[in-house]
């Protein structure tokens, strides 16, 4: 049934969620025994704040419904000052459902003086902001999020939560250096540093509604084609109390090993627009944009896909095994398939090939807009 967990899940969950309540950090509740009640929204804007690349020539489009507004020039009131671009991924987005409004920050970005630029320039208001979502522990998904409450935080409202997929996002992570054995630092998300900004901590280790609006996938299922292409190596447990508890994970893990890593707490977050069926936003997607899918399909009980959006984490993929998982993402039926971010160039040209009606590219400042 959808929305339940097995008992070593719930183990699992149980140990970080004691863990969390003894550092102070807030969490849902995560075992469920009836399916998510899944909200409809009748529109849903994105904003895209950051992403890679800025293209002032693209043309207004509508694709299956759904309408693309590029950000023009991207300059601000003073000419010197333009659309920052980076590697990472933000996004601004507002629903509603009736005369019921939300506003939802979805990651961001890798440093803040970019999205505190591109907030700026694209007159986003801020202050809006219902809920803050991470989707992993990624730098360049949470590196602008300090700097941006250090300007906003007071703006905001007091009860202000950050939703994060689960433990594994503050877990330590670490670059391959190219000598074997040898890693680069690539940081951790700090909840002391959250906690010092008044931000609780929700860890959705389940799917979870959020601001009434959205929901999360919770942790995806790896039932697909798919496997994790190399990033990053994650090291487990907590130092000085920075870190990831690491009650519940393997003795390797619990060793201290540097391992490969797996994003076991990636979560998506998505939309069900009225008429049209789920948003489906993957920002990074290492654990397979099709198994993000098919987890949103699950949890909601709706089949029909109207948009598959984000980062997707194809841009290192083989010919081969791209053209596959394309034609997977085919075979889901989405109404048009948004690529973004570390989704890759070769991505955007198969994904044209195989489903040339179907594919909106946009850029940083792009506005995209599902439903009414």
């Amino acid at each position: 049934m959808a929305g339940m967990i097995d008992r070593r899940g719930f183990l699992k969950i149980s140990a970080a969620l004691a863990a969390g309540s003894a550092a102070g950090f807030s969490c849902v509740e995560v075992a469920r025994a009836a399916p998510l009640a899944i909200p409809a929204v009748d529109s849903l804007s994105l904003r895209v704040l950051i992403d890679s690349a800025h293209d002032q020539f693209l043309k207004p489009s509508t694709v299956q419904g759904v309408l693309h507004q590029p950000p023009g020039n991207g300059r601000g009131a003073d000419y010197r000052k333009v659309l920052h671009n980076q590697w990472g991924l933000s996004l601004f987005a507002e629903s509603k459902a009736g005369e019921d409004a939300r506003t939802i920050l979805l990651d961001f970005g890798y440093s803040p003086e970019a999205l505190l630029n591109n907030i700026e320039i694209l007159k986003v208001d801020p202050t809006k902001v219902d809920a803050l979502i991470v989707s992993h522990g990624h730098h360049d998904h949470y590196g602008g999020l300090t700097g941006f409450l250090d300007r906003y935080r007071d703006a905001l409202s007091p009860d202000l939560k950050l939703y994060a997929g689960g433990e594994d996002n503050f877990c330590h992570r670490l670059s391959p250096s190219g000598v074997q054995g040898q890693f680069t630092d690539f940081g951790q998300l700090d909840r002391r540093e959250l906690a010092a900004r008044r931000i609780a901590t929700v860890l959705c280790e389940a799917p979870t509604v959020v601001a009434g609006h959205a929901f999360t996938t919770g942790p995806i299922q790896r039932n697909s084609i798919e496997r994790i292409l190399p990033n990053t190596f994650v090291e487990r447990g907590i130092k000085d109390g920075l870190g990831c508890d690491a009650g519940h994970y393997s003795p390797a893990e619990l060793q201290g090993k540097i391992i490969p890593d797996e994003h076991v707490h990636e979560h998506a977050t998505c939309f069900n627009v009225k008429g049209k069926g789920l948003v489906v936003i993957s920002s990074c997607g290492h654990v397979g944009i099709v198994n993000s899918v098919r987890q949103a399909q699950a949890v909601s009980g709706i089949e029909k896909v109207h948009a598959i959006v984000g980062g997707f984490h194809l841009g290192p993929a083989p010919k081969e095994y791209l053209t596959q998982v394309v034609a997977e993402i085919g075979a889901l039926k989405p109404d048009v398939v948004i690529p973004m971010h570390c989704s890759g160039l070769n991505f955007a040209l198969e994904a044209q090939a195989q489903m040339p009606d179907h594919v909106i590219v946009p850029t940083t400042g792009s506005r995209l807009t599902f439903g009414a």
